[in-house]
């Protein structure tokens, strides 16, 4: 019954949080097929446009426009009617195609503890997810602990010890201008003598210097497997959401300096760019494992693809 009602409340909150860029993407298509009776080419090319300035992506959009150009050559006749179901399934194919391409290797049930690298640029919600996260696993029963490296910002180290007092866990940090190596290190330490199962680490949002941030997370990764030796079993980027096409290059950015191996998109609320998740999912190649589409501390969902999609094409 509780999951029954948890899941009901994601629903809902997932259709809220997609409503702008729903409303947007169908006003585009409605206007699109007007007057029209059936799929042709121009209802593709204007369908291509829709797909694009939805930031969905210029690559992802030409994978969805040649397997629907590939559903109308076979189908002989395909009606405007049906364009929103052949989009709908075309989409979650595709992600799930990703998704069965890029599973994680490690599990947070089996390793413990469980570390999490969580990086990102400063301003995409990174340290905001972090406490989202530490709520939800610590809800599941789960003893969390966090750890503040991103020492370049002492607001940083501040609002983490903001979210561990909020949500009643322990906080490895030392004062701003330390190496964040060195945090790690007694994160970790502090994590396996109190049998954490998962450790959340914080990290500096830093893209002005590439050469310097590789650098950095290569040793923050080294200084981990002294103690545990396949850390960081997760590299989440945080990413957000309404930036749209910026998103993309962050992610770009990020994934040329470290492996990340896990997404989260926030902030898909305020926007109508929820179109990017599908993009950033196709072209990464990496799972989005979390979206956030809402301020409240339960607004941050494990990301369901077929929820995803479901809402987004929900009329």
């Amino acid at each position: 019954m509780f999951k029954k009602i948890f899941s009901k409340q994601k629903k809902e909150s997932l259709d809220k949080g997609l409503e702008k860029s729903k409303k947007s993407f169908f006003s585009k298509l409605s206007k699109a097929v007007a007057g029209k009776s059936k799929v042709d080419d121009e209802v593709l090319d204007d369908l291509e446009e829709i797909l694009i300035t939805s930031d969905v992506g210029v690559d992802t959009t030409l994978k969805i426009i040649d397997r629907i150009e590939k559903r109308v050559a076979k189908d002989k006749y395909l009606g405007t009617a049906e364009l929103n179901k052949i989009l709908r399934e075309e989409i979650a194919g595709l992600l799930s195609e990703n998704e069965a391409n890029n599973q994680i290797k490690h599990s947070i049930e089996t390793i413990k503890p469980y570390v999490v690298m969580v990086v990102g640029v400063n301003g995409v919600g990174k340290t905001t997810t972090i406490g989202k996260l530490a709520h939800k696993f610590k809800s599941e029963g789960k003893n969390v602990m966090l750890g503040a490296a991103d020492t370049f910002r002492a607001a940083a180290i501040d609002q983490l010890q903001i979210w561990a007092d909020r949500v009643g866990i322990p906080i490895i940090k030392q004062k701003m201008g330390s190496d964040p190596a060195s945090v790690v290190f007694d994160t970790l330490q502090s994590a396996v003598a109190n049998k954490a199962d998962i450790v959340l680490i914080d990290t500096a949002g830093r893209l002005h210097n590439k050469v310097n941030l590789m650098n950095e997370l290569s040793k923050i990764k080294k200084v981990m497997q002294k103690i545990v030796p396949e850390a960081p079993h997760e590299i989440l980027l945080v990413l957000d959401g309404s930036t749209g096409q910026n998103a993309f290059e962050q992610a770009k950015q990020f994934t040329k300096a470290t492996e990340v191996n896990a997404l989260a998109v926030t902030k898909l609320d305020g926007t109508a760019k929820g179109g990017v998740v599908i993009g950033i999912s196709d072209q990464f190649q990496i799972p989005v494992k979390y979206i956030g589409v809402g301020e409240q501390i339960d607004d941050l969902q494990e990301f369901d693809k077929n929820l995803f999609v479901d809402s987004f094409f929900k009329q």
